[in-house]
């Protein structure tokens, strides 16, 4: 059966947008189109300035919107009596224009446009972002900023009567400055003004703990912080206003009560029509979150969690669910290419209740279009769009209006082009208004984001070599030393650094400060280490530092494995390899652990340096929690700018701290 989507209301008497004469009204009435349009032997006439065909709302360019099929032959009804009354159609005319319209499809599919997108992470404003597709055949092209983020959307929005804005965690969290500084209340706000329906919680809404998670949605000022509620200077409401938006957690539970942090799921309702959203983020959250934050919280299994709400939505009278997921893959193929699809998501959907119709993931920052199948094998829609808002996913859904479920669904991943350098059919407009909230926060932030704090001779990168290491890890790890060395801030000896605390690179070439120049800002800093730990020195010995090493390819870590990153002077070898290498195995080299040249004594004390996200086991590094004589130290973003005022101009470094070798013998 054909099904056409339907958009606006039937109206007696619309006026077409263009005047038409009745010579240009020819052929004959009809209902619906393509494959399922019922024509009519009955001349498709004039009605004043109209054609009887372009009063006959029944289809997408016209705007039909009907809850069911019922409701536009009732409508189209009291049109064909209007004509009749007036002479314009005889009696038999009537009697087939109203058998036709009955026999027609209109009004028996509902279409849903959802617009979703992932991992934000407060990236309000756009002007350096950019986005790169091989596949697609671009590069460099400007993309994001929620101003743009926002034209898109209503550009969207217009040509869909039925529509809702979800995402996929991530919102806030490991944010840019100008966002972050403020605690991601400008990523709130201006997500308010964007119009977002529904956040499912991520990782990264963690960051700061449950409490002022629930001051993300519920408003108020920061309890200690001076930055927090900016609304006067920036044109916003004072106090902070909170997420007019749900935030979603059906995963998340206290474990004293059961209950969730949030609601489980939110339902929207389109012309009868009741649609489900379920929101969660990854069980393994736990591992990868500050485990201060979330003492006393619960994270269940994704698959599990949804399935067990089905039963409880279909005695609600929900039948078309979607699952919104901070979970995700990786692909190959384009921004729309589901190639080689791998990661933890294709393993949720494939135990999915047949009930859920669209998993919109999030998480790997990974852009891609699937069709994955569920638990009883049939195909269902997956999709992910990237990071930072550069991508929107335009996801169609189409709905049976009798059985009020989801029967059709086709997704694209459009770029959020902010120079229209891909061409598209029309550019988007920006939203004026969100970018005079953002110009406002930059304002407030820019005297701390631009001041320079060194420079580089080339770009430090955080991209990892075969054994794991990267240079900007390198770094890192060298300034935590160099903060924590002295006897009064600690005595260490060695830095390990985690590589997911590093979220950008120094680029040399895209330097704030000029073009090429090489000039280090704190603002650039602080999109490389966002999250505001402080450093921590703890005792550990010789063999906890072998243990240590040991819990990177652990159970628990990513496929991959997780390799710390290690200050001047300290070395190793191993055997892992990424992907290959399955997890729980001893691939550290024995003896070949190194400082300054001497091998680790096993026995012996060492005074290790680490980030208050590790000092308490996050990233599954247990044996952090097994140090002593604990000591705190300055901000790892402090330690990091007191290297460069020493070290500047900074060079790459060798990549010769971590070794993966064939063998260890």
């Amino acid at each position: 059966m054909h099904f056409q989507i339907k958009t606006l209301a039937l109206l007696v008497g619309l006026a077409c947008t263009q005047p038409l004469f009745a010579a240009e009204c020819g052929g004959k009435v009809g209902f619906g189109e393509a494959a399922g349009r019922v024509l009519t032997q009955v001349d498709n006439r004039a009605v004043g300035e109209n054609c009887f065909n372009d009063l006959i709302v029944d289809t997408d360019a016209e705007g039909a919107n009907y809850g069911n099929h019922g409701e536009f032959v009732s409508g189209f009804g009291a049109l064909a009596r209007d004509w009749r009354s007036k002479g314009l159609v005889s009696e038999r005319e009537y009697g087939e224009l109203m058998s036709a319209a009955a026999r027609s499809n209109v009004g028996k599919t509902l279409k849903l446009r959802v617009i979703a997108f992932n991992d934000f992470h407060g990236n309000i404003d756009g002007a350096a972002l950019t986005l790169s597709s091989s596949a697609d055949g671009f590069s460099g092209v400007r993309a994001g900023g929620v101003d743009y983020l926002a034209g898109l959307v209503k550009q969207l929005r217009a040509s869909a009567p039925n529509s809702v804005v979800v995402s996929a965690g991530d919102l806030i969290g490991a944010s840019p400055l100008n966002s972050a500084l403020f605690h991601d209340e400008p990523a709130i706000e201006t997500m308010n003004r964007l119009g977002l329906d529904f956040n499912a919680v991520g990782n990264h809404e963690f960051d700061e703990g449950k409490d002022e998670l629930l001051r993300m949605k519920a408003g108020g000022c920061h309890p200690t912080d001076a930055n927090s509620c900016q609304g006067n200077a920036v044109g916003t409401p004072y106090p902070f206003e909170g997420a007019a938006f749900d935030f979603l957690a059906a995963n998340v539970t206290d474990g004293t009560t059961g209950k969730t942090v949030f609601p489980a799921y939110g339902i929207k309702e389109y012309k009868g029509i009741r649609v489900a959203f379920i929101g969660m983020t990854l069980k393994g959250t736990p591992s990868i979150v500050t485990p201060g934050g979330i003492v006393g919280l619960q994270f269940g299994d994704e698959a599990d969690t949804v399935n067990a709400l089905i039963g409880k939505l279909k005695d609600d009278g929900v039948n078309a669910v979607v699952v919104l997921v901070h979970e995700g893959g990786y692909a190959s193929g384009g921004i729309n290419g589901c190639n080689g699809i791998s990661g933890p998501i294709a393993d949720i959907v494939q135990r999915l209740d047949d009930a859920v119709d669209l998993v919109v993931s999030g998480h790997t920052h990974a852009a891609y279009n699937c069709t994955l199948p569920n638990r009883n094998g049939r195909s269902i829609p997956v999709t992910s769009a990237g990071s930072y808002g550069r991508l929107l996913t335009r996801i169609d859904l189409v709905l049976d209006t009798r059985r009020r479920d989801v029967i059709a669904a086709r997704a694209t991943n459009l770029v959020v082009d902010r120079n229209n350098a891909l061409g598209a059919a029309e550019p988007i407009v920006p939203d004026a208004a969100i970018a005079g909230i953002v110009a406002n926060y930059n304002a407030l932030s820019g005297p701390i984001a631009n001041r320079v704090i060194g420079s580089i001779t080339a770009t430090l990168s955080r991209s990892a070599n075969a054994a794991g290491e990267s240079v900007l890890g390198d770094v890192i790890a060298d300034g935590q030393l160099l903060a924590t060395a002295p006897a009064d801030k600690g005595g260490a000896v060695v830095a390990f650094m985690n590589p997911g605390g590093i979220r950008a690179d120094f680029t040399y070439a895209g330097s704030s400060a000029g073009e090429g120049d090489g000039q280090v800002t704190y603002g650039e800093a602080f999109t490389v280490q966002p999250f505001g730990n402080s450093l921590v020195v703890k005792t550990l010995s010789g063999q906890q530092i072998h243990d240590l090493l040991n819990q990177q390819w652990a159970v628990g870590q990513s496929a991959s494995g997780r390799i710390l990153q290690v200050s001047e002077g300290f070395s190793y070898k191993h055997t892992f390899t990424p992907g290959v290498s399955p997890l729980g195995g001893n691939y550290l080299c024995d003896g070949s652990v190194m400082l300054n040249g001497t091998p680790i004594d096993k026995a012996a004390p060492y005074r290790v340096t680490m980030n208050s996200f590790l000092a308490t086991g996050g990233d599954n590094f247990s044996v952090f929690n097994l140090g002593t004589d604990q000591l705190g130290g300055d901000v790892d973003l402090d330690a990091l700018a007191a290297w460069f005022a020493v070290r500047a101009p900074a060079a790459p470094t060798p990549l010769d701290r971590i070794q993966k070798v064939a063998s260890c013998n």
